[in-house]
């Protein structure tokens, strides 16, 4: 509001140091009338921001009102920043409306003058002193407005795109906490389930002699060294940058580990390899061990012996299969409910399927578990993933929709995992 009044005052000021200087059309009328129109004028540069209709009309009236006791030099270039401000300010239809007008005023005055003056010069003198009166102003509006429009686009797209990259941040800071928790989750379950186990069934025998104890202990004992080496080595994998180097990566080839590790918690296991073993991408390679130590890990909390592991290396894919009793006591220790979901979630992001269930009610990618040697008899439960090792899957690898761990009736699919 002060720059409007400092403004209007200043262009108040010129305007009457004009009239005084005669730059006026000499007429019948005292000087001072001059300064009426004037003043309607500066008036309407007061609200020219927040009411550019009202600075238009007053604009109008002064220069009309001008135009009858002048003309004066200071009241057209006042009337001049009145449609200026019209065109910026105003609706957009009116600076369109504006530009129509004031150019088809432009052409008619200089007509009229031309045919008054009967000298086409005439004409095209005070057809350029109107159309710089009226059409230059609105003109320039128009211009600024349209890059002031322009700006506000490229500011909303701006906050758009600044929006959709925090969306892909929130997603990736998500993705990633979802793929260290499921790395954590099968790495230390494996080792403490184990642990909790024989912690357990030796604190409960009495009559145990010190040599089975310390065996007992010297299990314990290694499956802490080994989880702790494994978190170890995933804290330095997800400080460093680049992808994971080999050495430190789990291979589907270290299967025996995992199931001798199940050996040494009091279940029986066997486990054999049909195919050829043969080199894996790193991405299914990882996902068959996390899903095979998964699978252990659960057979331990809530299953019973005995257990048969199988990996079969086929020529566009490699079966990994865990059967095993299901235990009549109970659960041994309390699960997350976590397992089955990151199984499956590591199984489709390699392109491949997974299932789990009592006997008899698994399939995956296009085939059927077959009970093996240990567990046929039924009343045990099945894993089976199908992971492809081709970079494009046949159709046979598309995960069923089925979603057995929520589907599967009874209190084994209700208990386990």
């Amino acid at each position: 509001m002060k720059r409007e009044v400092l403004g209007a005052g200043v262009a108040f000021a010129v305007g009457v140091v004009l009239i005084a200087g005669r730059a006026h059309l000499e007429r019948d009328v005292p000087a001072w009338v001059l300064v009426v129109p004037l003043a309607i004028t500066c008036a309407a540069v007061l609200v020219r921001q927040r009411a550019p209709l009202v600075c238009l009309g007053l604009g109008v009236i002064g220069i009309t009102l001008d135009g009858f006791v002048g003309p004066s030099l200071g009241t057209v270039l006042v009337f001049t920043d009145n449609l200026y401000a019209a065109a910026l300010y105003g609706p957009a239809g009116l600076a369109r409306v504006l530009l129509s007008v004031t150019a088809a005023l432009a052409v008619a005055g200089g007509a009229v003058a031309g045919f008054i003056a009967a000298d086409w010069r005439m004409l095209a003198v005070m057809g350029v002193q109107a159309a710089l009166v009226l059409v230059t102003p609105v003109t320039t509006a128009l211009v600024l407005r349209e890059q002031r429009d322009r700006a506000a686009v490229e500011r909303v797209r701006a906050e758009q795109v600044a929006h959709l990259a925090e969306l892909d941040r929130q997603a990736a800071i998500a993705a990633e906490r979802t793929r260290m928790a499921r790395e954590l989750h099968d790495m230390i379950a494996n080792h403490f389930s184990a642990i909790a186990i024989q912690s357990t069934a030796a604190l409960s025998r009495k009559d145990l002699d010190p040599a089975t104890v310390r065996k007992v202990m010297e299990s314990v004992r290694e499956n802490s060294v080994k989880g702790l080496a494994e978190m170890r080595s995933m804290i330095g994998l997800l400080r460093q940058e680049g992808d994971e180097p080999e050495a430190t990566r789990p291979r589907l080839a270290d299967a025996e580990t995992l199931v001798e590790r199940v050996r040494r918690a009091g279940l029986v296991a066997e486990f054999r390899v049909e195919g050829e073993a043969c080199e894996l991408p790193a991405s299914v390679d990882l996902a068959g061990y996390r899903i095979l130590q998964e699978a252990l890990t659960n057979a331990l909390k809530h299953g019973d012996s005995p257990v048969d592991v199988v990996v079969s290396y086929e020529p566009a894919q490699v079966v990994v299969s865990v059967e095993n009793a299901v235990s009549e006591r109970g659960a041994r220790l309390p699960g997350a409910g976590a397992g089955l979901i990151g199984m499956r979630e590591r199984a489709s992001l390699v392109g491949g399927s997974f299932e789990a269930g009592p006997q008899g009610s698994v399939e995956a990618g296009g085939r059927e578990l077959q009970a093996g040697p240990r567990a046929r008899g039924g009343g045990g439960w099945r894993v089976l993933a199908v992971l492809p090792t081709s970079p494009s899957p046949s159709p046979s690898l598309t995960p069923k929709a089925a979603d057995v761990d929520r589907s599967v009736p009874g209190p084994v699919g209700s208990r386990r995992r």
